[in-house]
């Protein structure tokens, strides 16, 4: 059932989402940077390209966007990060999905574990500011490995924020060279 109905909710998001404007596509840009953040594999950068009309300064408009985005970011990591806490707890899940072919869980705790473990939540908000990588996959291990809600919530907050920011600057250079 999920294999059908996350590619229709995905693809409704980004129809929906694209075709947000105005003032009212801000709530269409929180409810997709929620989903995008534990449900959705996808592009959360989407957001800069909607065609939101606010009559307010290019630097505002984007502000504004990203804001809303980061907030909408942070609401669906904590979801995440409810799942994870009870994922911790669902031993027959984690047993299985150890035996599969490729144990996922084993590479992203190892990779998560080095980011964790050197620079804690600030790894999480590292992680998070790479343009164009799934990032429901940091927020998930992450989500397994740690307990403290409030740190959760402001990494996950500032690296959403800093994608947006990173992903600006890169499309703004590569506009320099157009």
């Amino acid at each position: 059932m999920w294999t059908e109905f996350l590619p229709w909710l995905s693809d409704s998001v980004h129809a929906l989402t694209a075709g947000a404007t105005g003032w009212p596509g801000l709530s269409f840009i929180f409810v997709y940077s929620v989903l995008i953040a534990f449900a959705l594999p996808g592009p959360s950068e989407a957001v800069l390209a909607a065609p939101l009309d606010l009559g307010i300064p290019t630097w505002a408009h984007f502000g504004l966007i990203m804001s809303v985005s980061a907030t909408g970011k942070t609401v669906g990591s904590l979801v995440a990060f409810q799942l994870g806490q009870e994922a911790k707890q669902v031993g027959p899940l984690v047993r299985r999905l150890r035996r599969s072919r490729i144990d996922v869980l084993a590479w992203t705790e190892r990779r998560t574990l080095t980011l964790a473990r050197r620079y804690g939540y600030g790894g999480l908000a590292l992680a998070l500011c790479v343009p164009f990588f799934p990032d429901t996959l940091s927020i998930y291990a992450f989500a397994v490995l740690e307990e403290d809600h409030l740190k959760f919530a402001a990494a996950t907050f500032f690296g959403s924020l800093g994608r947006l920011v990173v992903t600006l600057g890169l499309l703004e250079g590569a506009a320099t060279f157009v």
